[in-house]
């Protein structure tokens, strides 16, 4: 259901259909180094990489120039953390760089990607919540788990996000508790 609010027109989303909610475990790592490992430890055991997204700052000051092309299948980054980033274009499906108010230029590899272009192409506004919020309200995950996780990101840390059946997302815990994730929470499309 939308409901119009305000002189603004903005709308606010107050539900989310149980038909686009996915099981997902999403973990926070301190540092790019630790969510390296956590995606290198899912392609080791074979985990179905189109399942993962990962989402981060890219630099700290506007002494660093950031950008990204894509030409074909190769992806280029530069930026204070263009070689991590780089890394995961050919491994992990869909990429972005989005400059959003409040958290600043974040980079998002992955079906994360498709869904906050889905949010901001429905016009889904939550409040409280930024874009990558929306789109991860979209599939079901719950707002005070959502701002935390926008929170670890302006402190420039790192989220990695797993998606898929019950036991994909178990599997994914499993993964995730193993390489030193600041926090690791599964939310179940039933659950949500």
């Amino acid at each position: 259901m939308q409901t119009e609010s305000g002189a603004n027109h903005a709308f606010e989303c107050t539900e989310v259909h149980d038909m686009d909610k996915l099981n997902t475990t999403v973990a926070v790592y301190a540092t790019h180094p630790q969510a390296e490992e956590a995606l290198r430890a899912f392609q080791n055991t074979g985990f179905d990489m189109k399942k993962l997204s990962i989402v981060g700052k890219d630099f700290h000051s506007e002494d660093h120039v950031i950008g990204f092309y894509n030409m074909g299948d190769r992806m280029k980054a530069w930026g204070k953390r263009g070689a991590f980033w780089g890394t995961f274009f050919g491994m992990l499906f869909g990429s972005a760089l989005f400059l959003i108010p409040g958290v600043g230029h974040l980079m998002v590899l992955g079906p994360m990607v498709g869904w906050i272009v889905g949010a901001l192409g429905e016009g889904v506004v939550i409040g409280g919540l930024t874009a990558l919020g929306a789109g991860l309200y979209s599939i079901g995950i719950p707002k005070d788990s959502i701002l935390r996780y926008e929170t670890a990101l302006k402190a420039d840390q790192f989220v990695v996000v797993a998606h898929g059946t019950v036991a994909d997302v178990s599997a994914a815990r499993r993964i995730l508790e193993r390489t030193g994730a600041l926090s690791v929470d599964e939310h179940r499309a039933g659950t949500a």
